[in-house]
């Protein structure tokens, strides 16, 4: 009996069943509506679209466990990929857009992936990437939304890839197991390499279980994300993982505008809108401008950073009382939730540990690593590192990262970096980085990778990495330069930084000074955490020079 139950399990309950269950039941309902083309396309619909290009993977070679990489905004052919891609439990590897040539080529070296998927606007950027990989995709497939029969003279149209493949279910030669990888997201690395983090099948169900726990979403929902999808945030917070495996509506929005988002709320009656703080304040500006009417909302969600008391009161006032507030890691999606009942009572902290997830402040060493078990005291006062064990939502490894499995993992723990504080309730107040981390919008940087890019400028000496504050982006990367030539100029650094193929262009520092001399410890170590300091009082004082 328990074995065949374990067998069942295993072999049925995958998200790509979740989702056929929904095409057999909701056949007829709308999956998914694309604004800026008004394209509609029913669960049957949208399952013809997708057997079409998982057949077009079939006859391409694409089998179980290859990958299929997509540099795309969100867009319709994002989901099929996501979901063609699930049908044969291939890898999913949806890529951050925004990263530079150079770390596109490293993550494709990574994942060597069969099919790559990308953008018509970013053509030259991954043309250079695929030169300075040594790995070769075998297809490149060029994306215009707006016009699906788009290629170059080296890639090929969507229409042309999926040209006369079958609309028929795929036939496959081997049977699907919960325990597949059927996600790799890339998340930043210290030394500059993006970490892979492979999802399985039951991470994926069980990250949607989640989402559906703490809305709570079900197949009348209607979801718009305004992030990106290639976020763990994007993708599995009302973005297609959940939606499409509740029977839900997903609603896609390319780029975000509050002005077009609050228009699709009132138009399509939305019920969830998925993005970031800042994306909170664009839209009750717009709110306080046009006073559309928001009634169809069951909630506003949103993560990378803490909400404020004042901002919160706004949000509930403006917008909705529904405001949720998560926080996590693309390791482990999210761990703690704040919801409605709350704020604004709590606002500011990261909330109190989900459902199936247990969160921990763990004491600060300098020697070792703190004991799952060694906790900061509960007082809201004291420092430490907070831990999760989240065994439904993480895969506990790095795809081809053993090193940074063995740093990040621990008795059953991921160590997070992020210091905080924590309370007699369990909740948790993020504070800062151990490891000095940068958020800028939302986007993870970290400091040694653009000093690297810095520091091979020829006429720059040293350099340290910071931020300083702002009021928009929550940071902006700040440097501090040692000259090795008089004549260097801010003006020079910004054009090295914009034209190097090994930065993104959101990591290149706003803020710069010159300076004589760095922060060093006595073992010549550089504090960041006195650089940050620095640039908080520079900034404050009109010392920084901005770019």
């Amino acid at each position: 009996m328990a074995e065949d139950f374990k067998s069942i399990f295993e072999r049925e309950y995958t998200w790509i069943e979740g989702y056929m269950r929904n095409v057999r039941r909701f056949g007829k309902r709308r999956a998914m509506y694309f604004p800026e083309t008004k394209e509609s396309w029913t669960y049957t619909e949208l399952n013809t679209e997708v057997n079409k290009l998982a057949n077009a993977f079939m006859r391409d070679g694409v089998k179980k466990g290859d990958a299929v990489m997509y540099q795309l905004l969100n867009c319709p052919v994002f989901v099929f990929a996501y979901v063609a891609a699930h049908k044969l439990h291939a890898v999913n590897c949806p890529a951050n857009y925004r990263l530079s040539p150079g770390e596109v080529a490293m993550n494709i070296d990574d994942s060597k992936p069969v099919v790559m998927f990308f953008e018509a606007e970013q053509a030259d950027d991954i043309r250079q990437a695929i030169d300075m990989a040594e790995y070769k995709p075998k297809t490149l497939i060029m994306i215009d939304p707006y016009d699906l029969n788009a290629k170059n003279d080296w890639s090929v149209s969507y229409n042309e890839y999926i040209s006369g493949a079958s609309e028929d279910e795929p036939v496959l030669d081997y049977e699907l197991n919960i325990y597949d990888e059927t996600t790799r997201l890339y998340t930043s690395g210290t030394t500059g390499r993006q970490k892979g983090v492979p999802l399985t099948s039951i991470n994926e169900v069980l990250s949607s279980h989640d989402v559906m726990i703490h809305f709570p979403m079900n197949h009348t929902d209607k979801t718009m994300n305004t992030t990106p999808w290639f976020h763990r945030g994007g993708l599995h917070c009302a973005g297609p993982c959940p939606t499409l495996y509740a029977g839900g509506s997903l609603y896609i929005m390319r780029k975000f505008h509050p002005d077009k988002c609050l228009e699709y709320v009132e138009k399509f009656g939305i019920t969830f809108v998925i993005g970031v703080p800042t994306v909170l304040e664009a839209l009750a500006d717009s709110q306080d401008k046009d006073g559309r009417d928001l009634s169809s909302l069951r909630g506003i969600v949103t993560m990378g950073s803490a909400l404020e008391r004042a901002a919160c009161i706004r949000y509930q006032k403006t917008l909705t009382p529904n405001i949720f507030n998560g926080y996590g890691t693309t390791e482990t999606f999210w761990n703690t939730f704040l919801r409605p009942f709350d704020l604004p009572e709590f606002a500011g902290t990261a909330g109190g540990s989900c459902v199936d997830d247990e969160v921990r402040v763990v004491k600060v060493f300098d020697d070792r690593r703190a004991e799952p078990d060694e906790l900061a005291r509960k007082n809201g006062i004291e420092v430490g590192e907070v831990i999760i064990k989240s065994p439904a939502k993480s895969p506990y490894v790095y795809y081809n990262n053993e090193e940074e499995t063995e740093r990040k993992y621990y008795k059953d723990y991921i160590y997070t970096n992020d210091l905080a504080t924590w309370d007699e309730n369990n909740y948790v107040t993020i504070v800062g980085r151990k490891d000095d981390m940068i958020i800028s919008s939302g986007e993870n940087i970290y400091p040694t990778q653009v000093e690297e890019v810095l520091n091979s400028h020829p006429k720059v000496k040293d350099c340290i990495v910071t931020s300083a504050p702002d009021k928009i982006r929550g940071e902006l990367v700040t440097a501090y330069v040692v000259k090795d030539d008089d004549s260097l100029t801010y003006e020079e650094l910004e054009k090295f930084c914009k034209e190097s193929p090994m930065i993104a262009n959101y990591k290149r520092p706003r803020y710069y000074r010159f300076v004589s001399e760095l922060p060093f410890n006595a073992t010549g170590k550089k504090l960041h955490y006195k650089a940050k300091q620095m640039a908080r009082e520079d900034l404050k004082n009109g010392f920084l020079y901005r770019v």
